[in-house]
């Protein structure tokens, strides 16, 4: 479902502060930007793209994709004094030409790491509850979005943000600040439906096999193999929500050999079977 959110375009931001006793809205994704506080509210199943998990007490994510599906469920959440602090904006309220500028680096960066959407831990929370709980109550006027730019700048600096949705699923590309690994990445995002070669990809750049992997997993955190696999399941995940096609027909697509390694990588990572994974984000899917 495409949300219609109702931002006006008169206003940099809109602020919702709810108190509810239940998540009842379906999955969905919306053009404007999204940064959403949920707090007494262990249990709640919170799904961004191709990932899903069961939230503690407080939980925050930003979004900045606009195709980026995603939901809060109720799970196992037995409170019934839920606060969520939901905060929209869109793009133009930071324009490339501010971005550029050396003082907005770490925003612009984690602006477009959240397109995969991007949680923020628990002692990151509470450094800036105290400015979303006043934003959330006050936040109305000139000097509300200069504590909405510094609530985000505050975000920037969290060393221990992570990315939920795989960046196939999101169809995002993913980019480096390193003109080799960003080489390697634009590679890999055209041939992961085909053998992806170790000897290929370090002629690529000019490094030997060894140092390449080496290198790879330095700037990247991951091994080139675990970024290859999970590139393959994210764009297998986006298939089996977009297409009609058979599981075993988007195992070979996306670059699997064999049906049965597909259902195994796939159960251990997205933690169910992709039929299970289709039928279940179906039912969350309304048709508006």
């Amino acid at each position: 479902m495409h949300e219609i959110t109702p931002l006006s375009e008169r206003d940099c931001f809109y602020i919702a502060d709810r108190h509810k006793t239940a998540f009842d809205f379906p999955i969905h994704c919306h053009p404007e930007y999204e940064l959403n506080f949920i707090g007494n509210a262990a249990g709640v199943q919170r799904t961004v793209g191709d990932h899903s998990e069961v939230i503690g007490d407080y939980d925050l994510v930003l979004i900045t994709s606009p195709n980026l599906e995603h939901v809060w469920e109720q799970g196992s959440c037995q409170n019934k004094d839920i606060r969520e602090i939901t905060i929209q904006f869109t793009s133009d309220v930071l324009p490339d030409s501010l971005l550029s500028k050396n003082q907005f680096h770490s925003i612009r960066l984690m602006l477009e790491r959240a397109q995969c959407g991007l949680a923020f831990s628990l002692s990151t929370i509470m450094k800036v509850y105290g400015k979303l709980d006043e934003l959330a109550r006050h936040g109305r006027g000139f000097h509300a979005v200069l504590d909405f730019l510094e609530l985000l700048y505050e975000l920037s600096l969290a060393e221990d943000s992570r990315t939920l949705s795989s960046s196939s699923f999101a169809r995002i590309a993913t980019s480096s600040e390193s003109r080799r690994v960003n080489k390697v990445q634009q590679y890999i995002a055209s041939h992961f439906h085909e053998e992806v070669r170790l000897d290929t990809l370090a002629d690529l750049v000019g490094m030997t096999p060894v140092a390449f992997s080496r290198f790879f997993h330095q700037r990247t955190g991951r091994t080139l193999s675990d970024y290859i696999t999970q590139m393959r399941l994210g764009s297998a995940a986006r298939m089996l929500i977009d297409t009609t096609h058979t599981v075993a027909e988007i195992c070979y697509d996306c670059g699997f050999n064999t049906l049965s390694n597909f259902n195994r990588l796939f159960r251990k990572y997205k933690g169910c079977s992709p039929t299970e994974f289709r039928e279940h984000f179906h039912k969350k899917k309304v048709i508006v």
